[in-house]
């Protein structure tokens, strides 16, 4: 599904000229929420789901397996020409935990799952990286980078930030500027599977389908850089 909605997404970007950037946006929020929900009522029918472009559900507070999904993470950079920073998200959790995701990179061509996760790639011997937002200076990506001595590398969704990390492009995100459960849900699973260190920020595990999607923080490193990333976050 994630690598559908991606496909259906470039798809639509080649309009971007005809459409406009506004309208852009918007119709691929909604083309890749419909096409995922669809699918899932076809597929999961008796599962709820927990969508960032959805009215949410009453129902999905008493359902054991949850969809939570991101159509289009990222949609700023989706709507700016060529950049590739941009995502999209299908995770499900079981009992609030997530027990399968995908992330799809669809500008870059890649799909990362949990059944078939990267190996953890091999510590790099330059500088490390810590990806950031774009937009504004978080700072637990500045502590973690200034515990790490690393460089601060700027990107765009909370997804292809934390698959720069899984794919080795990177070596810590860490964020407390606010996110929703359908920014982290995909991305965790993932980086999980892939045998990185996932938490929110204080260490404490990551739990979804609660009451309120608010789930404003999040960590993901490279396992041997866990603690002094969280001890700078307790710190800072």
């Amino acid at each position: 599904m994630a690598a559908e909605a991606g496909a259906l997404l470039v798809e639509l970007r080649r309009s971007a000229d005809e459409l406009g950037t506004t309208r852009l946006r918007d119709e691929g929020d909604a083309r890749s929420h419909r096409l995922i929900v669809e699918r899932l009522a076809a597929e999961r029918p008796a599962d709820a789901v927990l969508s960032e472009e959805g009215v949410d559900p009453a129902d999905r507070l008493g359902a054991e397996r949850v969809w939570v999904v991101d159509p289009l993470d990222g949609t700023r950079e989706y709507g700016e020409r060529g950049r590739v920073d941009w995502a999209v998200h299908v995770a499900l959790a079981v009992g609030g935990v997530v027990a399968a995701g995908a992330v799809a990179l669809p500008a870059r061509a890649l799909v990362l799952r949990t059944d078939e996760p990267p190996p953890v790639p091999a510590p790099s011997d330059g500088q490390l990286r810590v990806v950031t937002s774009r937009t504004r200076s978080p700072w637990a990506a500045a502590v973690v980078a200034d515990a790490l001595g690393a460089e601060l590398t700027p990107l765009g969704s909370a997804g292809a930030k934390a698959m720069a990390v899984v794919l080795g492009e990177a070596d810590a995100y860490a964020h407390a500027g606010g996110m929703y459960e359908w920014d982290s849900a995909a991305p965790v699973a993932v980086a999980s599977a892939a045998g990185l260190h996932v938490s929110r920020i204080d260490g404490t595990p990551l739990r979804y389908n609660r009451p309120d999607p608010w789930l404003p923080d999040l960590l993901v490193c490279r396992p041997e850089l866990a603690d002094t990333c969280l001890e700078a976050l307790a710190a800072g």
